[in-house]
């Protein structure tokens, strides 16, 4: 097995892996949804909790799945074909896929991140890791 073979396959495998991360959370959080909302015609949940953690769950899936594809991205680029222009498209990548993962996870917490910390009670702060 050659070398290119190999890391072919590794980057075939964490695109795999970040397409099922989105799929797979896709469908767990909308059977989430789902049972929430039938939980509320009982009277014993809230639509807009549901609602939340739907998004909540989205966002998570579709956070996990772009991490995954920029791992196959950096792999491809750096052991397939290194060159300064697949390097540079790489970093407009990951810039691009940045911007929209701090977007998600603003989206999800309802923060900034650097906002967290200051909103945790000094118990929070000792447990969070």
């Amino acid at each position: 097995m050659s070398f290119t073979t190999i890391t072919s396959a590794v980057e075939l495998g964490f695109e795999v892996a970040g397409l099922l991360a989105l799929i797979i959370g896709t469908l767990l959080s909308f059977l989430a949804f789902l049972v929430a909302v039938a939980h509320r015609r009982t009277g014993t949940g809230n639509r807009a909790d549901a609602y939340r953690a739907l998004r909540g769950g989205l966002g998570k899936a579709i956070l996990l799945g772009l991490e995954l594809l920029v791992a196959a991205d950096i792999v491809h680029s750096v052991t397939v074909n290194p060159t300064f222009v697949s390097i540079g498209v790489l970093g407009l990548i990951v810039v691009v896929r940045t911007f929209l993962s701090w977007s998600l996870e603003v989206e999800i917490s309802g923060e900034w991140p650097w906002r967290r910390a200051a909103s945790r009670t000094p118990s929070e702060r000792n447990t969070a890791v």
